[in-house]
């Protein structure tokens, strides 16, 4: 199941425009990577929608890094190990946390405006898998906190192009190595962006489920042109479902109710007021995420109710509204004043901790094309992210991208294009675009959720690759590149659950795990 290219790209009509350096992506892992590019390369950021429009906006908690006198290397990284199922890779693992303080220093550098206490110092707070308050934050939206100051640095920057509503189709080799990138602009135009090297920053996969707290612009695009274009796709089974999204009954993105409540002493509790946690972990509330979600769905299926609550009423009303802002209006918005009521809260898909797999450095097997951010698999994550390592991720491999980077395009030049297509196979036939991502959404959220066994997972895979073989035939439209995206991700997801034959941490195989699995974690 692989078409090399999704799109023709020889027609001399296209236009080309010529730089060094392309970044794919304005979220975190994006901007940060452009940002640290030496000042003398013509770097190009490519955005599919508005700038903003990335999961990094909407990041609520906060950066997990030892800045605090009180906490050590040692213990971030015990922490990461153990949410990540002791599946991490230890030499990125340790880059990852070691390397944490200087680059959240650039981000102050940026004039990133993090919470303080009177004395100026950080503020920083605890979330599920920490042992120690190491997160750092500004009130509960972080991420767009973040994004703010990186967009304005940007801006100053004269080497730097941010282009928005530009979609990338096909990342373009030559002989294995980067030529450049194929896009579709908003008014259905193609061009191609010819340069030395490629930066994948392109974020998450949230569309390839019905529900899911990720930004609409999350169709797995930068996972799935990577696969096409020959890279090796790593960890594809594990992916994260959150446990605390507001509960709703419409699908889709869903709001999300930050970890950091929890943090600051809300409590899980059924729809009969029974806390419950402590049953299922030592750690409580503040358990990993994969185990605070399954913990999750046993109560819902004990109770028969679809959502469980999240209490956070014993807390001072000041501080409440005051340090979760953000969620303190939606929640008002639905009715619910969070100081007096319990949160509806369910689990949802939230995060992919595999992806296009890299070295230390961000390469991936393929000359001049790196990864970094969500859709980058370095393995610092393992089975399990621990909350607030992803922003951090994208910071760290982002500026470790760039140490090897800056160096290859001083010693190469720009590829030139390799003989193509000049179009694929133009198929008349009608396509529900709308209807074919609801049927992928409904396969995966019932049968490639948190609970997976092997009769589900061979019936997905083969309705998903039915679909696959429906979208063949090239039609030029984002949505159709879009779908074709998102049946190639779910397929990669699919294919990696039925090999892991085991259960590991957020890949829970219930027909591994004997008849009471669901409890026994």
């Amino acid at each position: 199941m692989k078409s090399r290219y999704i799109s023709g790209f020889h027609d001399s009509n296209i236009p080309k425009e010529i730089c060094d350096v392309i970044v794919l992506g304005t979220g975190v892992a994006g901007l940060f990577t452009a940002l640290n590019i030496n000042d003398k390369y013509k770097v190009k950021v490519l955005s599919k929608g508005e700038l903003e429009d990335n999961n990094s906006n909407l990041a609520q908690g906060g950066i997990a890094a030892c800045v605090h006198p009180q906490d050590d290397f040692k213990c971030h990284y015990e922490d990461t190990l153990r949410a990540g199922a002791y599946y991490n890779r230890v030499e990125t693992t340790k880059i990852l946390i070691e390397e944490a303080p200087e680059n959240i220093q650039k981000l102050l550098d940026y004039g990133t405006d993090f919470d303080r206490d009177e004395n100026e110092n950080l503020k920083v707070t605890r979330e599920g898998g920490h042992t120690k308050r190491r997160v750092l934050h500004a009130k509960d939206a972080t991420g767009r906190e973040v994004i703010r100051a990186l967009k304005e640095e940007a801006k100053c920057r004269e080497n730097i192009q941010i282009q928005e509503h530009v979609f990338a189709v096909d990342i373009i080799t030559n002989e294995n190595a980067v030529c450049g990138i194929l896009t579709l602009n908003e008014k259905g135009q193609k061009a191609i962006y010819q340069s030395k090297a490629v930066v994948l920053a392109t974020g998450g996969v949230g569309q390839v489920y019905k529900n899911t707290t990720n930004s609409s612009v999350a169709t797995g695009d930068g996972i799935a042109m990577a696969y096409r274009a020959g890279t090796v796709i790593s960890d594809m089974e594990f992916i994260q479902f959150h446990p605390t999204a507001m509960y709703s009954e419409k699908w889709g993105q869903k709001f999300l109710i930050s970890e950091a409540v929890r943090g600051e002493g809300a409590i899980l509790r059924n729809t009969n007021g029974e806390a419950f946690m402590k049953k299922y972990d030592k750690m409580a509330d503040l358990a990993p995420r994969d185990i605070v979600a399954r913990s999750i769905f046993t109560e819902k299926v004990k109770t028969g109710k679809p959502y469980v609550y999240l209490d956070i009423t014993h807390k001072d009303p000041d501080f409440v509204k005051n340090r979760f802002p953000t969620i303190y209006k939606k929640c008002l918005e639905q009715g619910i004043d969070i100081t007096k009521e319990y949160i509806p809260v369910s689990p949802v898909q939230h995060y992919i901790m595999g992806g296009i797999y890299t070295d230390e450095y961000g390469k991936t097997n393929i000359k001049g094309l790196y990864a970094c951010g969500e859709c980058s698999c370095t393995g610092v994550h393992g089975a399990n992210r621990l909350a607030s390592n992803s922003l951090l991720e994208g910071i760290v491999f982002g500026n470790r991208v760039i140490q090897s980077l800056n160096g290859y395009i001083e010693q190469v030049e720009i590829r030139p294009l390799p003989i193509g297509p000049m179009s694929l196979y133009k198929d008349d036939k009608y396509l529900d675009i709308k209807q074919i991502k609801e049927k992928i959404q409904n396969i995966m959220d019932e049968h490639v959720s948190i609970l997976r066994n092997e009769k589900g997972l061979r019936y997905a895979l083969k309705e998903t690759e039915k679909i696959y073989c429906s979208l063949l035939g090239e039609k030029t439209s984002v949505e159709y590149y879009e779908s074709m995206n998102i049946c190639t991700v779910a397929v990669l997801i699919i294919e990696a659950a039925l090999k892991r034959r085991e259960s590991l941490g957020a890949h829970y195989r219930v027909d591994r795990e004997g008849k009471d699995c669901i409890i026994n974690f």
